[in-house]
């Protein structure tokens, strides 16, 4: 039972998905002093959400491999050229064709693109059947890197270097979304292993993918809940924003896809970075607009992240496709010799 209805929920996840876009968008414009006076409560629920989001994946999250992965740094490397490199450019590129006349979307759009590390990246990875540990430890040093990274983008994007960046808002992100549920998970792992062996927690896995696929859709009807009195009235430049994320993600699935094959990086190694090095922390992102500078800044880390989770979606959806190109058959032209 509980397998039939992971793989309902799997197979079905881009529809399920935005029936949860509708109903949180809905409720929100039905509802609008609702919504200006719950943010606070709205806030408190969407880190709840995200934490049992992450945590039943990291159930299935084995530490002791955790270990070897230090032995192989070619991964995390990889994720840091895209998160710091790669992103930052076409980032800048994209600014430059579609908002010079906006610059403070500009600046927003810049904002949220130099600060990886979303939270559902590891939820992604989970059902995607990635490596989940080299996800949390690309995950950990992302978080690191970016508080030392931000004031040189800042600088570069025409900032001053003192630009506010809220170490305690990282450092709180990485406790309740990583390392806590890091912690727990294996905790609870071990917990079952011991009490029902290792077939009786065979048995109740599909049970976690379930928990991590319907906190994804609650977190998703929250942040359209949350925005949908400001997304109306911007919806033009949603529209924009929407174009130019669809080019992001367009620009840069393929091309991770293809260099992490090219690199001699596994399916799972590949998952494990994939989302991560594509997915944006739109908290983080937030605060420092809000802190630094105007609130227009701050609409384009507002509204990103939800176009990026349809997208990011979709690439889950595409896993088993996206698989069989690292899967050579045993009678490929390429394997025979003469």
């Amino acid at each position: 039972m509980l397998q039939l209805v992971a793989k309902n929920l799997k197979n079905n996840l881009l529809w399920y998905s935005l029936g949860a876009i509708a109903l949180g968008w809905g409720l929100g414009l039905l509802a609008p002093s609702a919504v200006a006076g719950s943010q606070k409560a709205i806030g408190v629920a969407s880190t709840i959400v995200v934490f049992f989001m992450i945590y039943p994946m990291m159930i299935n999250l084995d530490l002791t491999k955790l270990g070897g992965i230090a032995k192989s740094p070619k991964p995390i490397v990889l994720s840091l050229v895209y998160n710091f490199i790669l992103t930052p450019l076409i980032s800048w590129v994209l600014a430059r064709l579609f908002f010079q006349n906006h610059p403070e979307i500009a600046l927003g759009f810049w904002l949220v693109m130099l600060i990886p590390g979303s939270s559902m990246s590891l939820g992604y990875t989970g059902l995607t059947k990635g490596d989940l540990g080299l996800g949390a430890v690309a995950l950990g040093v992302t978080f690191v890197i970016v508080p030392f990274a931000m004031p040189v983008f800042m600088h570069f994007l025409g900032s001053a270097y003192n630009v506010p960046v809220p170490i305690k808002s990282l450092l709180t992100t990485i406790l309740l979304v990583l390392i806590l549920p890091m912690i727990l998970g294996d905790l609870t792992r071990r917990l079952i292993v011991k009490r029902s062996g290792k077939e009786g927690f065979d048995r109740i896995q599909p049970l976690f993918s379930i928990v991590t696929i319907l906190g994804l859709l609650l977190i998703v009807t929250l942040i359209f809940f949350s925005k949908s009195p400001g997304l109306a009235k911007q919806w033009r430049m949603l529209l924009l924003l929407a174009v130019v994320t669809f080019l992001y993600l367009a620009i840069m699935f393929p091309l991770l896809t293809l260099a992490d094959k090219a690199f001699g990086l596994s399916y799972e190694q590949h998952m494990g970075i994939a989302f991560l090095s594509t997915g944006k922390n739109n908290g983080t992102a937030i605060a420092i607009a809000v802190m630094a500078f105007s609130p227009l800044v701050a609409i384009p880390a507002a509204t990103l992240p939800l176009f990026q989770i349809i997208f990011s979606i979709l690439y889950v959806q595409l896993a088993p496709r996206i698989r069989r190109l690292w899967e050579v058959p045993a009678n490929s032209p390429r394997e025979v010799t003469r």
